[in-house]
């Protein structure tokens, strides 16, 4: 076997722009040909869709400010041109970003013989991911760490075949913990001085609240940390005993983009007063089942839904959501081990429902409170301290932060739930 290529390394804190590819590349056609399976591209969901439910359908969507909404990029990506395919002698391909939080590698294309596998590895194989079945434009899952190890895994009868194998085009490398620290911390300044975090930042780990609120941290469970398109966070929430999830609208809003989303389960710290982290059950998108910009959701399913549903879910709330209402909200801000908001100095207390009809989107589709929140938070479930129930999708900074009514949601998609 020949010694391994390596990839092209990390170089600068680029990537600011979302770049999305939707476009499936005409010269995969000749090589799936040769047997490997084909590939469905979804319609995409209207973006102009009317409120519906308790809101006028007349309502127009309302002027927001950017700077309100929760994303920002935490990697960057670079361009690749590496390849193992069945005409050469390499198996394996090297992947690395020096100091890279993660390193996500993206195949162009995978095509690969019946019985065949390539793998996405760790150096030392404790993190490993496989793939049995050809794709194109198509992410794999993230490896923790600056290097990931590509690997054909091909029969002695394979064929000699340059259409067939793996040709990587680019990959995303997640920059360290700190220079995410210092990114939000650079964006909250800019976009206003109490963006989210509304009076000294009292969100603790969840791990810290084990023995005193351990219903509390029971319902951080279902909480899911997404990577979306290799570089962006956000947050989202298993709702119902089903596979179904809830995020924003403006984290993702059709299938191809669920696809090309990483679910983290279980990324919580081990202990309070610890960054160490529980290694996390990481899933992919599968596909979007209802979306609205007005309402700013998105209800998806997953693949692998089996190796999650130990986590167990959340269910939206019955009731309408009332003013002083204790509340709290667990999240993953900046993409960290999941926190729990609870704690409010602006209420002198508890976090609690301080508006219960606010402007969102639309004209009094939200609720507002002082939790904190932070870039990441985006699609968090807003829970009731008396019932554990989701009573808002949180979605908007500002102080006062902002979820979308739990209510108008489930008028709309709680027939799918």
């Amino acid at each position: 076997m020949r010694n391994p290529r390596t990839g092209q390394e990390r170089t600068g804190q680029g990537g600011a722009g979302r770049k999305r590819r939707k476009a499936i590349l005409a010269a995969t056609a000749g090589a799936l040909a040769v047997g490997a399976a084909a590939v469905v591209v979804p319609n995409a969901f209207a973006d102009d869709d009317p409120v519906t439910g308790l809101l006028d359908r007349t309502a127009e969507i309302l002027p927001v400010d950017d700077s309100l909404l929760g994303l920002i990029d935490v990697g960057q990506v670079e361009e690749l041109t590496e390849s193992l395919t069945y005409a050469d002698g390499a198996d394996t391909v090297k992947v690395s970003g020096p100091d890279a939080g993660y390193v996500k590698v993206h195949f162009e294309r995978l095509l690969l013989n019946a019985g065949d596998y390539v793998t996405v590895s760790s150096p030392d194989g404790s993190e490993s991911y496989r793939y049995e079945e050809s794709m194109v434009d198509r992410w794999a899952t993230s490896i923790t760490g600056d290097t990931a190890i590509v690997e054909l895994h091909r029969g002695d009868d394979a064929p000699v075949s340059a259409a067939l194998g793996a040709v990587i085009d680019k990959a995303a490398y997640g920059f360290a913990p700190d220079v995410v620290d210092d990114l939000v911390a650079e964006r909250t300044d800019r976009s206003r001085p109490e963006e989210s975090i509304c009076q000294g930042d009292e969100k603790r780990p969840s791990a810290c609240y084990r023995t005193s609120y351990p219903e509390v941290v029971d319902r951080s469970e279902p909480v899911a940390r997404l990577l979306i398109d290799g570089t962006v966070l956000c947050t989202a929430f298993r709702v119902g005993e089903a596979n179904r999830l809830l995020t924003n609208n403006h984290c993702f809003k059709e299938t191809w983009e669920a696809q090309q989303t990483e679910v983290w389960f279980g990324y919580d710290c081990v202990a309070c007063g610890t960054t160490l982290a529980n290694a996390p059950v990481k899933v992919t998108g599968a596909q979007v089942l209802a979306t609205s910009k007005s309402l700013d959701y998105t209800l998806f399913t997953v693949d692998d839904f089996d190796r999650i549903e130990r986590f167990g879910h959340l269910e939206l709330a019955k009731g309408a959501a009332r003013r002083g209402e204790a509340i709290y909200i667990p999240q993953h801000p900046a993409g960290r081990p999941t926190e729990i908001a609870m704690d409010s100095a602006v209420d002198g207390g508890n976090c609690v429902v301080k508006q219960a009809v606010y402007d969102g989107y639309v004209a009094g589709s939200d609720i507002a409170y002082y939790c904190d929140t932070e870039f990441g938070s985006s699609g968090s479930p807003v829970l009731s301290r008396d019932t554990h129930e989701v009573i808002a999708l949180h979605h908007f900074g500002g102080c006062p932060n902002s979820g979308v009514n739990a209510q108008l949601i489930k008028a709309e998609i709680g027939h799918l739930i």
